[in-house]
């Protein structure tokens, strides 16, 4: 039997979750909530990561695990693979989502301008998406670090924002 769960539903408890942590719980150490969503996102990918690789053997290097999470890992929770997977091939790699689920839904309102003088409107719109969608980044990036943490790879993962809803995860191995 297959449990699973409706995709709004985890998309409102992540805002729920963030909001929380961002403006209740820890409102004046916005690095302390940061910390606190992507440990939550940690144990969540962890336990993943458990559940989806029960039935295989382990992993014999580092590109198997990534491409794992790229293609078996990622279908299971977003019903699609990573789009673009790069790496340098000393430890760090860039998975690209075109169209990242949890960030589809997310808009900034471009006519919301900060007093002073903006040169660049275009510039500051970019910026202030990249602010507002970026605390919602700590979660994925938290359940990549612990599926491989789980798989027995130490790493540490970020988020880049090209342009809404693209998303680009970046994850360096720590040797």
């Amino acid at each position: 039997m297959v449990r699973e769960v409706s995709e709004s539903c985890v998309e409102s408890l992540l805002a729920e979750v963030v909001l929380s942590y961002c403006t209740g719980f820890y409102a004046n150490k916005p690095e302390l909530a940061a910390r606190r969503i992507e440990a939550i996102g940690f144990q969540v990918g962890h336990q993943l990561s458990e559940r989806y690789t029960m039935d295989r053997p382990r992993f014999t290097d580092h590109l198997d695990a990534i491409k794992f999470i790229c293609k078996d890992f990622w279908s299971e929770l977003f019903k699609k693979q990573i789009d673009n997977l790069k790496t340098n091939h000393r430890g760090t790699f860039v998975l690209q989502d075109n169209r990242f689920r949890w960030l589809v839904h997310m808009s900034v309102d471009p006519s919301v301008q900060a007093a002073g003088n903006i040169q660049d409107p275009s510039a500051m719109a970019e910026n202030k998406a990249a602010q507002a969608t970026g605390v919602h980044l700590y979660f994925p990036c938290g359940i990549i670090r612990g599926a491989l943490s789980n798989l027995g790879i130490s790493c540490a993962v970020s988020a880049d924002i090209s342009n809404l809803p693209a998303c680009s995860f970046v994850v360096r191995i720590k040797a």
